[in-house]
């Protein structure tokens, strides 16, 4: 097949920071939305949010699916690369440089990505195979002929899901006393306190959600057992694990409850909306969810190539797979203590400012009716605070995505009406406000602070998430590289 080097110098401020930018790429190759890799990504995103319907938030859960749905589609697509390593498919040749056309990665790719779905988000199969017909492809193709791009993907998609079946995840209910209950908790993790009584307020204590129909529940701690999980990019969960949180009693812990009032009782119209946004995003499909529709922004505005965005999409998932096992192996760890209970017992016995709920706005209240910017149903997350989720895996998917561009710049922006994801009354809704994310690193930084201003962190899960998270990026970079075929010290 014939190329052609398409040359492009656009006077925007993201492409002088890069000087000239030269890319050989297929005549009519499709780019931006348009390439098969991006449309994937979509469906993947598509597909965490069905999941967060069906099934609630679980995170750590939906981080590690999209974490192996993309190494099976680079996996797939490194047979079609002059140097790629792949991470769990063995014993299939590279093909041919002559066969590294657009067309064989476009089918390699996506068998892989419907193989890895259907396995991970079984419940949507038929939305995939939808994605498969409209491609031009046979969802019905089951080879596994490592001559094809069909078989390919389709071993990818095998390699992956056999090399993670003991993981750690319990995905299958495999460990033993699960009694095939998937994702059961194997560690037989109780907390130290209980939602009605709180003996030991460093630890952490599980609190009241409404159920939506009058009634209350508790929910358990999410997913305690994830620190045992393999990571893809680490040599172990606890390879940056940071020090200790600041203990009741300390002067630091003090200043930091102090400042998680103060700031949700002036939240601006601003605030709100950077606070539900982060919180929930444009679609209820979690941090890691989040960030690949980040690297979905990237792709659009840069017009990426297939190849740039079966790239992209592995380093910024296996980051944000890695960095949720690692934020788990430090909540898991510390065990500690949010400021929803923080709060209470600090300010039992004193009148503060605070937001009363729904519809009620600011009030005078009793420190121990204190309550995060919330909606009644997600109080604040059923799990240990330190590190914050939040800023470890925006941490580490800003920092993938600033080594990934070669640039901090973003660029993106939103419009969101304040108080719509957790008032119960439009005439409670703020006036429409525009967010802007400047670089990677700041939409990290406001990832991260947003969660102080929401009232589900103090500072400390903050700025330790944040550089747990980026220790976390900064190994996965090795990492992406050695398995690109150039290896950095």
């Amino acid at each position: 097949m014939k190329h052609i080097f398409l040359f492009l110098l656009i006077a925007s401020p993201y492409f002088f920071t890069h000087g000239l930018y030269a890319q050989e790429v297929e005549a009519n190759e499709p780019t931006g939305i348009e390439n098969v890799a991006y449309k994937w990504g979509k469906m993947a995103l598509d597909a965490t949010a069905s999941d967060t319907e069906r099934f609630k938030p679980r995170p750590t859960i939906t981080s590690r699916y999209l974490g192996l749905i993309f190494v099976s589609i680079f996996d797939a697509w490194s047979r079609y690369d002059e140097n790629a390593v792949p991470v769990y498919l063995k014993n299939v040749d590279r093909r041919p440089a002559k066969e590294h056309s657009i067309g064989n990665k476009e089918i390699a790719i996506s068998y892989a990505a419907f193989g890895a779905m259907k396995e991970y988000y079984y419940s949507d199969t038929e939305m995939f195979r939808k994605l498969m017909v409209e491609l031009g492809l046979d969802p019905d193709n089951v080879s596994m002929d490592p001559n094809t791009p069909e078989g390919i993907g389709n071993l990818a998609a095998k390699a992956v899901i056999e090399a993670r079946k003991n993981d750690g995840s319990n995905q299958y209910g495999e460990v033993e006393g699960s009694n095939g209950e998937p994702y059961f908790d194997y560690t037989n993790y109780n907390p130290v306190n209980t939602a009605d009584l709180n003996t030991d307020i460093n630890r952490w204590q599980p609190k009241y959600f409404s159920d939506g129909k009058g009634g209350q529940y508790a929910p358990g701690c999410l997913t305690p057992f994830w620190q045992h999980v393999k990571p893809i990019t680490l040599k172990s969960a606890d390879q940056f694990r940071p020090g200790p949180p600041p203990m009741v009693g300390s002067e630091q812990l003090e200043k930091e409850v102090k400042e998680v009032i103060d700031l949700q009782a002036n939240l601006t119209d601003e605030d709100k909306a950077l606070v539900e946004f982060m919180r929930d995003g444009p679609q209820s499909v979690q941090q890691a969810g989040h960030w690949l529709k980040f690297a979905q922004d990237v792709s659009r505005r840069d017009n990426h190539t297939l190849d740039e965005d079966v790239k992209m999409y592995f380093l910024v998932e296996i980051v944000a797979m890695d960095a949720f096992i690692a934020s788990w192996d430090s909540k898991m760890f510390y065990d500690y203590a949010r400021p929803y209970a923080l709060v209470h017992d600090y300010y039992q016995d004193q009148v503060i400012k605070a937001w009363g709920g729904p519809g009620k706005g600011v009030i005078e209240m009793q420190g121990d009716q204190w309550r995060p910017y919330s909606p009644d149903i997600f109080l604040c997350p059923p799990f240990p605070s330190y590190t914050s989720g939040h800023s470890t895996i925006s941490g580490a998917c800003g920092e993938a995505l600033r080594l990934f561009t070669g640039d901090d710049y973003f660029g993106e922006q939103v419009e969101l009406i304040p108080g719509s994801m957790t008032e119960t009354d439009s005439k409670n809704f703020g006036e429409p406000v525009i967010l802007k994310f400047p670089t990677f690193t700041e939409t990290a930084n406001m990832a991260g602070i947003s969660r102080v201003m929401g009232g589900y962190h103090i500072q400390a899960d903050n700025v330790a998430g944040l550089q747990l998270g980026r220790d976390v990026a900064a190994e996965a970079w090795k990492f992406y590289n050695s398995h690109l075929g150039k290896p950095i010290n």
